[in-house]
């Protein structure tokens, strides 16, 4: 569960560095930018970002598109950020929760843990583009 909060907490531990050192310099307001930039960052790439954590077996169970993705993943980010409204249609599985979640995505990815893993009515896609999911998956 630690690793999930690691890329998150480095970017503001990184961000505070960054303040002190404006405030040392005498730039409040560059220390206030600096301070919500870095704390923006780490909330984009911590598990807070995404939809609530579905077991693998309760997401292909459901028949709802499932999204297999994990903290930290530029690429999982950009598609959630792209969904926006849509990405509440889909389960979102954290394969680093979710050991069966994981074996899922090696199945189709041969072998690896290649995320995001999006799988729409039996039909598995890796690292598909933003776009063809956000076409594909519609409100039920």
């Amino acid at each position: 569960m630690t690793r999930v909060w690691l890329v998150p907490l480095a970017f503001v531990a990184i961000g505070a560095v960054v303040v002190a050192n404006q405030l040392r310099s005498g730039s409040p307001t560059g220390a206030v930018v600096f301070g919500l930039l870095f704390a923006a960052i780490g909330l984009a790439f911590s598990p807070l970002a995404f939809p609530r954590h579905t077991p693998a077996a309760e997401a292909q169970a459901s028949g709802r598109p499932v999204v297999y993705w994990r903290p930290g993943c530029q690429y999982c980010l950009r598609l959630r950020l792209s969904l926006l409204g849509r990405a509440r249609h889909a389960a979102w599985v954290n394969i680093w929760r979710d050991p069966d979640g994981a074996a899922a995505v090696r199945a189709v990815a041969d072998g690896n843990e290649t995320v995001p893993t999006v799988v729409i009515n039996g039909y598995a896609q890796v690292n598909p583009s933003p776009a063809t999911v956000r076409q594909r998956l519609q409100p039920r």
